[in-house]
């Protein structure tokens, strides 16, 4: 047992090795160099105030974006010892910020949960920062030290006096490294709103001072009372609630805290998200399994001994009882095991029991003292295991059409001759005119072209065999390759046939385009998941004017471009001679205008569609296509000062 349990100074700090590689292979420690590498930084340091709210030490954490998008991160913990560290003989704090996996987390006695273990650190971030400046209130005393690209400007030195407490971490990401500097608000708001949920009484706030709204930076402050309940409620906005209000979970088993929360909804999707130790595990692992299994054991035998299930002619499959459920599963784990360096999947075999026989003991409960409601839920188990069963005969009969016609491929697609899934893309293009456009202009060698006459079903409010009756839906599923199979009782997406490496979105620059091309996402988002996470979903963007002199002529993608042309042709005076085009559809550009604006690999702005936080994801694509009309009104009003829509 250490002899300063319950304290927190220089001997607390453990240095296991140097920060040399950090700078030359900053993908090995970040994961990337792109913006989400970028806002990696900022997890890292806000890590490091959650922790001392884990250990209790800590209620207010503010975030703020500067003008130059520098960070400032402050948070109201112990702050970070100063103390000579007896091995290394220099500060403390110098060996946090210099010296990779370093920190107070490696003992026990300092942190016993913690998120930032199997990241990289706040050294990490400092090796990669053009500059950063730690502050350090402590000891009724203020300490600073100044670092560039990791390496201390000067010894940490006493500034000052204080009666607070806490570390104010300052840095600004290195341009040669970083392929942009720019962060987005959003991406930070809604990971710092999730922290809120997941650390009830913590208060977060954003501070953004690049965007200045009636003389004020735009801000906002994060915190939740009521914990995972109102996380749980806050994803089911855009829904509409099947039971009251949703079933709280908490247990605590071999120093293992579990905190779960789960509503069933009218929906049709499934939407289960887990953390451990406040880290997004985005593939799930044990501590899921285990929730699942209670679910659908407890769900069962309620079932079977209820003689709810003795009609129908079919098993009962786990994923039947989580449809339309919206789960938080989270868990506090002293020494967590993940599998990968992006902490994306728990390993801890512990853990499945433990979350199991939590989980449930409180189903039981739920179940015993509200007959009610808990009819209801199985009353929707029965309905969608109902339409699995329907979906799987609709799937085989498309399949076995696919077969009975030979090729499988549907008429309207105009394919390409390379056979390489890897050099091949296909253009899912609004509209048989733009189709045949779209025919007309591309490289048949590569770009296959599949028109979409109207728009396709809203599959948010369908049940899945619903989907395979519309024949925009299946032509897609049968252009692509890809099919639905369902293995050991739950469904997957078997991408092996996969045809094209590019499927590209490619709708008219107007609100019906919009809609059209949010239909498409909100499609492949729900069926066709591991396509958008692997990366090979784009949204073509076509241009919006065409700015003409004579035989000169410049395309333009957004209003700043089209200034910017007239300015050129006119030399900044009134010139009649200077004509606008505005492009309200893709068929008002001939197949040479549309192969150089919006297909021509060599000239294109293409849009990849990425899944940077599946829970934000997820919240949008409820509320634009779900059943509640309120949560996508307040929506729209929210952003509707960023849309452009021609009268």
């Amino acid at each position: 047992m250490s002899e300063n349990k319950g304290n927190y100074n220089a001997s607390n700090i453990t240095a296991l090795e140097g920060l040399e590689a950090v700078r030359k292979r900053p993908g090995m420690y970040i994961g990337s160099t792109d913006t989400k590498g970028l806002h990696h930084l900022v997890w890292e340091v806000i890590d490091n105030s959650i922790d001392e709210h884990l250990a209790g030490h800590c209620s207010q954490i503010d975030i703020t974006i500067n003008e130059d998008n520098s960070i400032t991160v402050k948070d109201n913990g112990r702050g970070i010892p100063t103390g000579m560290h007896e091995k290394l003989q220099k500060s403390a704090l110098e060996v946090v910020m210099t010296v990779l996996h370093a920190g107070g987390k490696f003992d026990k006695d300092t942190y016993k949960v913690s998120g930032g273990l199997h990241g990289v650190g706040v050294s990490c971030v400092n090796a990669l920062s053009s500059y950063l400046k730690a502050e350090v209130h402590r000891d009724g005393k203020v300490f600073v030290q100044e670092y560039s690209i990791g390496i201390p400007k000067e010894s940490v030195k006493q500034i000052g006096t204080t009666d607070i407490t806490g570390t104010f971490i300052s840095f600004k990401p290195d341009a040669d490294i970083f392929e942009s500097l720019e962060y987005k608000y959003d991406t930070l708001a809604n990971r710092i709103r999730e922290m809120s949920f997941l650390n009830s009484g913590l208060t977060l706030t954003l501070t953004d001072k690049r965007d200045i709204i009636d003389g004020e930076p735009k801000s906002e402050t994060f915190f939740s009372e009521g914990g995972l309940e109102e996380f749980v409620k806050f994803l089911d906005s855009g829904r509409t609630p099947l039971i009251e209000r949703p079933i709280v979970v908490k247990g605590k088993e071999e120093n293992v805290e579990v905190e779960v929360a789960l509503q069933y909804n009218t929906s049709y999707s499934e939407n289960i998200y887990s953390f451990v130790n406040n880290i997004n595990t985005r593939e799930g692992g044990t501590h899921v399994s285990g929730f699942r299994r209670a679910v659908n054991r407890e769900f069962t035998k309620y079932g079977e001994e209820g003689g709810h299930f003795s009609k129908l002619k079919f098993k009962i499959a786990g994923e039947d009882f989580r449809e339309g459920l919206t789960a938080i599963v989270s868990v506090k784990v002293p020494e967590p095991q993940f599998k990968g360096q992006t902490k994306g999947e728990l390993g801890n075999s512990e853990v499945t029991g433990i979350v199991s026989r939590a989980v449930g003991d409180a189903l039981k409960v739920f179940l015993e003292e509200n007959p009610k409601l808990s009819k209801r839920i199985i009353d929707k188990v029965i309905l969608a295991a109902t339409a699995r069963h329907a979906a799987r005969k609709a799937r085989e009969m498309v399949q076995r059409k696919n077969v009975l016609t030979g090729t499988g491929l549907p008429g309207k697609l105009s394919d390409c001759s390379s056979k390489d899934p890897v050099e091949s893309e296909i253009f899912l293009v609004e509209g048989d005119s733009a189709g045949g456009t779209a025919k007309q202009g591309r490289d048949r060698f590569f770009q296959a072209i599949l028109p979409l006459r109207g728009k396709i079903l809203n599959v948010e409010k369908a049940m899945e065999h619903r989907i395979y009756e519309n024949e925009e839906i299946k032509n897609m599923f049968t252009a692509l390759g890809v099919s639905i199979e369902e293995k050991d009782g739950e469904r997957h997406l078997n991408m092996e046939k996969l045809r094209y490496h590019k499927v590209v979105i490619m709708c008219d620059a107007d609100v019906d385009g919009s809609h059209i091309c949010t239909l498409i996402l909100t499609f492949l988002f729900r069926y066709m998941k591991p396509l958008v996470e692997s990366g090979y979903v784009y949204i073509a963007t076509p241009p919006l004017y065409m700015v003409k002199k004579g035989k000169q002529f410049r395309y333009c993608w957004d209003e700043d471009e089209r200034q910017e042309a007239i300015d050129l042709y006119s030399g900044g005076k009134e010139d009649a001679n200077i004509k606008t085009q505005r492009y309200k559809g893709l068929g008002e550009m001939n197949a040479e205008q549309l192969w150089e604006t919006t297909m021509n690999p060599e000239e294109r702005i293409l849009r990849q569609v990425t899944i940077d936080d599946a829970v934000s994801a997820d919240i949008i694509f409820s509320k634009l296509m779900g059943d509640e009309v309120p949560p996508r009104r307040q929506f729209i009003e929210e952003n509707a000062r960023y849309a452009n829509i021609d009268v």
